[in-house]
């Protein structure tokens, strides 16, 4: 213990004959696992691109210790790759390397992606109508967009609360769906709360899982930066420096959809997205969406974007089932037309 003691007083002295500087650095916002890489093999190559320092990491706190000169090109450096998995949610060892070196690295693969998912992969508008809701976004505060299933309406919308959240022009993302039983009757769901309403909400976890890494999403639920939850629990809220998603809106009543719009507070963007082909509600209940399309219609400050089956972006059966039943439903219309 006492050789220990003094061992690091030698060190210390040793430190401030040479003008050594000691830093912090502190990882925010991203998974540090994807920083060190496997087997902490990025956090090596750091090291052994600066030789001349000491380079410790506990956690997301890297400890550091140098001169000033290669102690402020390290810190420059470690910001630069960690901006770059907050971007890309990967980096490779190319990618160190040019950063360290100060060369260029690679071209975006997508100058028009909204967020990359945790592969590296763009996300970004694949038609013309998608484009038309990242483009409402930017404009208004909110958006309703509705279409058939697999036109990327809610990943699209998850994607630019994303983007929002790390670039930090909001503080959180709440996300909230309906919970109605699509046409079939579940019983008795066992478990708690949480344990109840999650099969509802699976989709929202599916997207996030896509875009964010499991441990920081992880984190960022439990901080609550990021809520998932069923309309009911929104009544009484203002939300405030969110984006707010509304997803299945579709199976909302009239008077659910409006508690919901009347909850949006200041630096807010709503979402509101929902399927006019699959309302799981009773026969006699009017749907608030398509009750709130005809109300708002003129507002100003609120988007439309309608997506249609050229903007499925599943696969490609989902497109020719959609387009079956839209030929079916128009044949069925007729039938009764003629028969009255």
């Amino acid at each position: 213990m006492l050789y220990l003691i003094f061992f690091m007083y030698f060190c210390s002295i040793i430190d401030k004959a040479y003008n050594l500087i000691e830093r912090h650095i502190v990882l925010e916002d991203i998974d540090p696992v994807i920083f060190y890489g496997v087997n902490n093999a990025h956090f090596q190559m750091l090291k052994a691109l600066y030789p001349k320092m000491r380079i410790v990491a506990r956690g997301n706190v890297i400890r550091v210790l140098g001169d000033e000169e290669q102690t402020a090109a390290f810190e420059e450096a470690i910001e630069k790759i960690r901006l770059h998995v907050l971007k890309y949610n990967s980096v490779n060892d190319e990618d160190i390397i040019d950063i360290v070196k100060g060369r260029k690295t690679k071209d975006d693969a997508s100058k028009d992606a909204v967020v990359y998912s945790i592969s590296g992969h763009p996300i970004k508008s694949r038609s013309e109508n998608q484009q038309k809701l990242i483009d409402a976004y930017e404009k208004d505060d909110m958006i309703f967009v509705t279409g058939p299933a697999g036109t990327g309406k809610t990943y699209l919308s998850i994607a630019l609360a994303v983007k929002a959240l790390k670039e930090k022009s909001a503080k959180k993302i709440i996300l909230s769906r309906p919970a109605v039983e699509a046409g079939e009757k579940l019983g008795f769901l066992p478990g708690d709360m949480k344990e109840k309403i999650d099969p509802y909400l699976q989709p929202l976890y599916d997207a996030l899982e896509d875009m964010i890494p499991a441990v920081k999403l992880q984190d960022l639920m439990e901080k609550n930066v990021i809520q998932i939850a069923p309309l009911a629990f929104m009544r009484g809220r203002t939300l405030n420096d969110a984006v707010v998603i509304l997803d299945e809106a579709q199976n909302t009543t009239p008077a659910q959809i409006r508690m919901f719009l009347t909850r949006m507070g200041w630096n807010t963007k709503m979402i509101i997205t929902g399927d006019m082909t699959q309302i799981d509600l009773p026969g006699s209940q009017t749907s608030g969406l398509v009750q709130s399309l005809r109300i708002l219609k003129d507002i100003k400050g609120i988007s439309f974007v309608e997506l249609n089956k050229k903007d499925i972006v599943r696969h490609k059966l989902v497109t020719r089932i959609v387009d079956a039943y839209e030929k079916y439903e128009k044949f069925e219309k007729e039938v009764k037309g003629q028969s009255r």
